[in-house]
């Protein structure tokens, strides 16, 4: 079954080139969850219209299942490189194995992501302080977890 309903995705999919496919998940009980991410977000309509595609050419006489097809929620991880794209300019939290990045995703390769960010430190000479704008190169294979922070 999951070979149907992964082909069967990936063709509602590439009906438009802007939507790509985050995660695909069958439960034992034939709970099939959809997600799906777009460059510039993914609509109801476009969910509905993959969800339509694939319940349409699964047979129920042959296999009872329940489809669920949504967007990735706010407080999701980003885990495909299009997500970081469509997020160049926000401020995100980054976990490596060691560290934790809070900045600005100003840069997005094919290996890595650059982050900005500001912090007060002491002058080098004399009282108070000064901001400074520091930067990491963080390659893909060392993110642990990277979320968008939300602003309110």
């Amino acid at each position: 079954m999951r070979s149907i309903v992964e082909k069967l995705v990936e063709e509602a999919v590439q009906e438009n080139p802007k939507l790509f496919l985050i995660d695909l998940k069958i439960s034992s009980d034939n709970t099939i969850i959809v997600i799906v991410d777009g460059d510039q977000g993914v609509s109801i309509k476009e969910c509905m219209r993959i969800s339509r595609h694939v319940e349409h050419n699964l047979d129920r006489e042959t296999t009872d299942f329940s489809l669920e097809v949504t967007s990735p929620g706010l407080t999701e991880p980003l885990v495909n490189k299009r997500q970081y794209i469509k997020n160049i300019g926000r401020n995100i939290v980054v976990k490596t194995e060691t560290e934790k990045f809070d900045g600005e995703l100003v840069k997005v390769d094919d290996n890595d992501i650059t982050l900005k960010w500001k912090v007060r430190e002491p002058k080098p000479v004399g009282k108070g302080k000064v901001t400074i704008v520091k930067t990491a190169v963080l390659p893909y294979e060392n993110i642990k977890q990277t979320k968008v922070k939300l602003k309110f």
